[in-house]
């Protein structure tokens, strides 16, 4: 039988690799923990396990935020006492008439806003109490803005909170009050006293009741 000869640089080679296998796998053997199939990492607990929000809160805002905007007339509240109703009703050619809002004024004109967001359902400009936009929200709730300078907005148009609707502005009814934004707020077709509501925080229970 004829003997084969290695070269001589080919034993130490092997020699390396057979160290460095037996290293490795001794490693390995002393580091390598079993791997738990079943482990629950954040991101599934916050995608895979979504909680339903029953009674998410949010706050229904002001239609301005102008700091210098002050209430000029409120709303008529049939349960008020005799001055606050006196406060609150509106004379045109020589008629009195209860304010079925609020009416919010300020020296300069200033910038109407979206209490929610919603869509606007119209635009109109009457002669008498100047541009209205309405708009409606979620939960049977609509807003409207009258005597606006400006519109800023057409129907159809899907506001957010806080869009820039227009501007205040004057009309013909309120004179007396010269610049100023007429607010009415309405819930399931009937008209609410907008103090009670705005800058409040409202959840899904409330709004329905």
């Amino acid at each position: 039988m004829k003997k084969v000869k290695l070269k001589p640089y080919v034993i130490p080679i092997l020699s390396t690799f057979l160290v460095l296998g037996l290293f490795i796998s001794t490693l390995f053997m002393q580091t390598t923990e079993p791997i738990d199939f079943n482990i629950q990492y954040v991101t599934d607990i916050i995608l895979g396990n979504k909680i339903p929000v029953i009674n998410e809160t949010r706050k229904i805002i002001n239609p301005y935020i102008n700091s210098t905007v002050t209430i000029g007339r409120t709303f008529y509240n049939y349960k008020g006492s005799e001055e606050e109703q006196t406060k609150s009703i509106t004379k045109y050619e020589d008629t009195y008439m209860q304010n079925t809002g609020v009416d919010y004024v300020c020296e300069e004109v200033f910038d109407v806003l979206a209490i929610l967001d919603g869509e606007v359902i119209s635009v109109t400009n009457d002669e008498t109490i100047g541009n209205v936009v309405k708009i409606q929200h979620d939960n049977d709730y609509i807003s409207v803005y009258q005597s606006l300078s400006e519109v800023n907005v057409k129907k159809g148009d899907k506001v957010s909170q806080g869009y820039l609707i227009g501007k205040s502005g004057t009309n013909k009814m309120d004179e007396s009050l010269k610049n100023h934004l007429h607010f009415e707020l309405y819930i399931k077709n009937k008209m609410v006293n907008p103090t009670d509501y705005l800058d409040k925080k409202l959840n899904n229970k409330q709004e329905q009741e």
